[in-house]
């Protein structure tokens, strides 16, 4: 098996868990225990603890999960892009429609960097 299969089959698997809401679990299984992540051009978040921590914080104030949708995605050597469109509402009534392309970089099987540009 190359190195694209498996990173197509883990991605495949990270976006059907993001599709079902399940951020948690989704960065648990497939997060290098050092991993960076950039959100636009914020300062990066290193640290798999740090990471789920803040991803926790986030999801406290979503009061309903509507969608987690991609688009479209590609592998490239050990590089992952897909495009997604996330909608929730959240506890304070204010709708969310964000729409994103991801960059993961990933080593033996997790991901070691990730980066949402954000429309």
């Amino acid at each position: 098996m190359t190195q694209n299969t498996n990173i197509e089959e883990n991605l495949k698997d990270l976006l059907a868990l993001l599709a079902q809401g399940q951020f948690i679990v989704a960065q648990e299984k497939y997060l290098a225990d050092n991993a960076s992540l950039v959100e636009g051009n914020a300062p990066a978040k290193t640290g798999k603890e740090l990471v789920i921590a803040e991803e926790k914080a986030v999801l406290a104030g979503v009061g309903e999960f509507i969608r987690y949708e991609v688009t479209d995605y590609a592998v490239n050597g050990n590089v992952s892009f897909y495009e997604g469109v996330m909608e929730y509402v959240q506890t304070d009534g204010v709708h969310v429609k964000v729409e994103q392309t991801v960059v993961d970089r990933w080593e033996d099987g997790k991901i070691v960097s990730e980066r949402f540009y954000h429309a």
